[in-house]
C-alpha cells in the first residue's frame, strides 16, 4: 500500500454530515478517472470523473476510514481521518501504477478481504450478493443474450443493408463496471454500436425540415489494410430544458429483496433525487413501487412540490420477492390517469430486470408495453447493480416501449442520464426510425455493419411503417459504421458468383461517383405516415476523419473485447492511438475516460489469449 500524505483541508459545508471532495491523480500528476472512493467501506461510495474529481456527501461527524481503488493502481487508504458536522473536507489522492504483469490490478487483495471490509462496514446490508462492484458475488446470475458478429455480405447478393437505429449505451457503462471491478467482460455483454453511440459527436445541428441531420465520412480500416470504414452519423434536434414539453412521469422502482445491496435502491433514491431537481412546475411525478405486490406510494405530484417527492423516495426500502408484470400494469394505469395530450407521458422502470411477470405471461406484459406506446406512453429502463441483472430482458422491454436501456453504475453516471442527457432521455423527437443503405456494385464488392446485431431488419421492412424502428430523443446521436471492400480487393469469398441474377455492374458503372446511398425512415412522435430522407455517398467524400477516427476506435476496442473473428490487426495500442488522435472537444470527459478504461483492459490482457471471453 502507497503510504502518501494527503493534501488536508477543513471548509465550512452545510449542515446533514460533513462533505469530502478532492482529486485523484497518479504520481505525474495526470488527473485519473474511475476511482472508486469508499468511506469505512460504505457502498456506493464516489467515482472520479474525467478531471480525476469526486466528492462523497453526508457523512456522520467522526473518525473515519477513507480508502480510493482503481484497477491498474494500488489502493490508497487513509486511516483516522476525523470529520466534524457540517464541514467540508478536502482530500487530494495519490495513486501509485502497479506492474503490469500484476495478477488483480488496483482491486482489494482478495475477495475474501473485499467481503469482509463490506460486511464488518457500519451501515451495510448483511446480504452476501451485494458487492459494490469491488469483487464477483458467489452466485453470479447475470444473463446476456447470445449473438454473432454480423458477417461480411457480397453486394451481388445483398444490395441493401437495412436496420433500426439504436440510441442505447447501456451496454458501455456496464462494461466499464466490470473493467473497474478487474474482469474482462463477457462476449455478449459488449454490444459493439452502444459503445460508439455512447459518446456525443460534433455532427452538426439539423436545420431543414427533418428533426435530424446526416453526416458521412470515410476512412481507411485500421484493422485491414484494403478495406475501408464509412461512418453514417443522425444528430437529432437539441431542445433548451426550458422548451422541454410538459412531463406526466411514473416513476417504476423495483424495491424487492434482490435490491437490498448499496448499489441497486440506495443508488436508485440518489439517482432519481437528481431527476426531482430538474423539475419543473408543469411537469407531473409518480411513485409505483413492486415487490411482493405491486403500489402506489406517491400519487401523480406537482414537480414543484419537490419535498413530498423526494420524501417519498427516501422512505423506500427493500424486501420480499417481485412482481414486475402487476408492476408495470399498475405504472401504465397511473401515467393513462394522467396523460398530457402533447406532453412528455413516459414511465421509467428502475431495476436489475430479477423480476417475474406475476399473474400475466411474459408475451401478455409485451403486449401491454406494445399498446400503451400506441397510446403514447413510453417506456424507459435503467438498470441497476451486479450479481443478477437481467440485461437482455431490459433491453427487450425498453425495445418494445419506444424508449431506451441505460445501465447506472454509479451516480456519475446517474448525472450524465439525468442532467446532461435530460432531453434524450424523457423527450422523443422521431420515432420507427429507419436506416437502408444501398450499395453501389462498382465500387463495393462487399460489406459489413460493425454492431446492430438485433437491430437488423428485412429490406422490405424499411417501407413498411408497421415495423418497429429505433427512437431518437432530443439531442440524441447515433452512429453507424460499415466496413466496406472495395472491387477488386480481397474479399471473403462467402458467396460464390450467381449463375441467374445480375449486378448489372455496367448499369452502375454509370454513377460510378457514387459509393452508396443512405435512407432514413421515420414517424413523427405522434404518430402517422412516415418521412423519408436520402442521401448519395460519393467516392470522393471524406468528411470528418477525427470523428470517425474515435468512433473507429471504441469500435475495435469492442472487438477486441468481443474478440471478433473479424478483429484483423486490431491491438489495444492501436485503439489508444486512434483514441487520442480523436478526442477533439470532450465535452464531460467521455473521451479521456475511455482512454483511460483501453489502458485498463491492455494491463489486464495477456498476449496470445481470449482476452473478451470469460467463464
Amino acid at each position: 500500500m502507497l503510504a502518501l500524505v494527503p493534501l488536508l483541508l477543513t471548509l465550512a459545508a452545510p449542515p446533514g454530515g460533513a462533505t469530502i471532495e478532492g482529486t485523484v491523480r497518479d504520481q505525474g500528476g495526470t488527473p485519473l478517472a474511475g476511482a472508486v472512493i469508499v468511506v469505512d467501506g460504505r457502498l456506493p461510495g464516489a467515482r472520479s470523473d474525467a478531471r480525476g474529481q469526486y466528492r462523497l456527501e453526508a457523512i456522520p461527524a467522526g473518525r473515519h476510514v477513507l480508502r480510493a481503488t482503481l484497477a491498474g493502481y494500488q489502493s490508497y487508504e487513509r486511516a483516522g481521518l476525523v470529520l466534524k458536522e457540517g464541514t467540508r473536507v478536502v482530500e487530494d489522492i495519490v495513486l501509485a501504477a502497479l506492474p503490469v504483469s500484476s495478477p488483480i490490478v488496483g482491486l482489494h487483495e482478495s475477495k475474501d478481504e473485499a467481503m469482509k471490509l463490506y460486511r464488518h462496514a457500519p451501515g451495510s446490508p448483511s446480504t452476501a450478493h451485494a458487492n459494490g462492484g469491488f469483487f464477483r458475488p458467489p452466485h453470479d446470475t447475470e444473463d446476456y443474450r447470445h449473438f454473432n458478429d454480423n458477417r461480411f455480405l457480397t453486394v451481388g447478393a445483398n444490395p441493401l443493408s437495412t436496420f433500426a437505429i439504436d440510441v442505447d449505451a447501456a451496454s458501455y457503462a456496464n462494461v466499464r463496471r466490470f473493467l473497474t471491478e478487474g474482469r474482462m467482460p463477457p462476449a455478449d455483454a459488449v454490444r459493439v454500436e452502444e459503445l460508439i453511440n455512447y459518446f456525443p459527436y460534433d455532427y452538426p445541428a439539423p436545420t431543414g425540415e427533418h428533426p435530424f441531420s446526416v453526416t458521412t465520412a470515410q476512412m481507411p480500416a485500421p484493422w485491414a489494410r484494403d478495406h475501408r470504414l464509412v461512418l453514417v452519423g443522425i444528430q437529432g434536434r437539441r431542445i433548451e430544458a426550458e422548451r422541454l414539453p410538459p412531463s406526466n412521469l411514473v416513476f417504476l422502482l423495483d424495491v424487492s429483496g434482490s435490491m437490498s445491496s448499496p448499489d441497486k435502491l440506495p443508488l436508485v433514491k440518489r439517482a432519481f433525487r437528481l431527476l426531482v431537481e430538474q423539475l419543473r412546475p408543469q411537469d407531473r411525478v409518480a411513485i409505483v413501487v413492486y415487490a411482493g405486490a405491486a403500489g402506489l406510494v406517491l400519487p401523480s405530484t406537482p414537480g414543484s412540490d419537490r419535498q413530498a417527492i423526494l420524501a417519498a423516495l427516501d422512505r423506500l426500502e427493500a424486501g420480499g420477492s417481485t412482481a414486475g408484470g402487476a408492476g408495470i400494469k399498475l405504472a401504465y394505469d397511473v401515467a393513462r390517469d394522467h396523460r398530457m395530450p402533447g406532453g412528455n407521458n413516459r414511465v421509467i422502470l428502475a431495476t436489475d430486470g430479477d423480476f417475474n411477470v406475476g399473474a400475466s405471461s411474459e408475451g401478455e406484459l409485451v403486449r401491454l408495453i406494445e399498446d400503451r406506446k400506441r397510446e403514447g406512453t413510453f417506456l424507459t429502463v435503467l438498470g441497476f447493480g451486479t450479481g443478477n441483472l437481467k440485461d437482455s430482458r431490459m433491453e427487450a422491454l425498453a425495445d418494445k416501449g419506444n424508449g431506451h436501456y441505460a445501465y447506472v453504475d454509479d451516480i456519475m453516471e446517474a448525472r450524465k442520464v439525468f442532467v446532461h442527457e435530460l432531453g434524450a432521455t424523457l423527450v422523443t423527437i422521431a420515432k420507427d426510425v429507419k436506416v437502408q443503405v444501398e450499395f453501389n456494385p462498382a465500387q463495393v464488392a462487399e460489406y459489413r455493419l460493425v454492431g446492430y446485431e438485433n437491430r437488423l431488419l428485412a429490406a422490405e421492412d424499411f417501407n413498411d411503417d408497421a415495423k418497429d424502428g429505433g427512437e431518437l430523443g432530443a439531442g440524441h446521436s447515433v452512429t453507424a459504421i460499415y466496413e466496406i471492400v472495395p472491387v477488386g480487393r480481397a474479399g471473403s469469398g462467402s458467396v460464390d458468383e450467381l449463375r441467374y441474377q445480375s449486378r448489372d455492374v455496367a448499369r452502375a458503372g454509370e454513377r460510378k461517383d457514387e459509393l452508396l446511398t443512405v435512407k432514413l425512415r421515420y414517424q413523427p412522435p405522434s404518430g402517422g405516415a412516415s418521412r423519408l430522407v436520402s442521401r448519395v455517398v460519393r467516392t470522393s467524400e471524406r468528411g470528418a476523419p477525427a470523428t470517425l477516427g474515435f468512433a473507429a476506435a471504441v469500435a475495435e476496442f469492442g472487438m477486441l473485447l468481443r474478440n471478433s473473428e473479424y478483429k484483423g490487426t486490431s491491438s489495444w495500442d492501436d485503439v489508444l492511438r486512434l483514441a487520442r488522435g480523436g478526442m477533439g472537444r470532450d465535452l464531460g470527459g467521455y473521451r479521456a475516460e475511455f482512454v483511460r478504461l483501453v489502458e485498463v483492459a491492455r494491463g489486464m490482457a495477456s498476449p496470445g489469449s481470449d482476452i473478451g471471453l470469460r467463464e
